[in-house]
């Protein structure tokens, strides 16, 4: 049955209750023709309804996901942060398809020297997948980090493990745990004032790698000219 057929037959229905529910209204021998509904409102509510039953039969397609920019829906980490778990996500994204899957995430965790069972990996990904996909995109990685800091996640479960375990200044801080590092660093300083700080520091060094790279070339021209005449 088609979207606008069963909308044009929840119509009728609607349309009959009505008339039944209105007081003295006379007997009509034949109901008036239902008003066509909107084909975009039906089309998107069938649409709706059948991802949903796709999804609680595990046949959904992944849903594309909107562009985001990290540095701005992920405040409460640092650029250096941040850069530290796009490096560690594409280390691991051995596909180079942009999404940890779950061999990926079982090379992870042991490499991280926490050993997950095959369902420990699948209710993993199954906590933070918020497109249904049974993989984790770079967005869904930044997460788990979120939920650690948050104090979201089970101290026993595998993503808390993951945060933990991971290489992301956490054993440099001098903290215990990666939601009290998260913590010290969500409230040490302002975000903005940090973000901009970074984005200065970034700036300088790139002067001074530039700056170094002329002088480098310059003595190099001098003794080169030394030599050639």
């Amino acid at each position: 049955m088609s979207s606008e057929e069963l909308a044009r037959k929840l119509q009728r229905r609607l349309d009959a209750e009505q008339r039944d529910t209105k007081p003295g209204s006379p007997e009509q021998t034949e109901p008036p023709p239902p008003e066509r509904p909107s084909t975009a409102a039906s089309s998107e509510l069938t649409e709706k309804l059948n991802r949903r039953l796709d999804i609680h039969d595990g046949t959904a397609r992944p849903k594309q996901m909107k562009v985001f920019n990290p540095f701005t829906e992920f405040k409460e980490f640092s650029r250096k942060q941040i850069k530290d778990m796009e490096k560690m996500f594409k280390r691991f994204d051995s596909g180079k398809d942009g999404f940890i899957d779950l061999m990926e995430l079982k090379l992870m965790m042991e490499k991280l020297g926490a050993p997950q069972t095959h369902l420990g990996l699948k209710n993993m990904i199954k906590e933070v997948d918020e497109d249904y996909d049974g993989k984790l995109s770079y967005r869904e990685f930044l997460l788990i980090f979120r939920r650690a800091a948050a104090g979201e996640l089970q101290e026993e479960s595998g993503l808390m493990a993951l945060a933990r375990l991971s290489e992301i200044d956490v054993s440099t801080e001098g903290v215990l745990g990666a939601r009290d590092f998260f913590e010290a660093k969500v409230h040490a300083l302002s975000v903005r004032s940090k973000f901009e700080a970074e984005i200065r520091e970034e700036q300088e060094e790139k002067k001074r790698m530039e700056l170094d790279r002329k002088q480098r070339h310059a003595a190099f021209k001098e003794l080169q000219s030394t030599f050639c005449s």
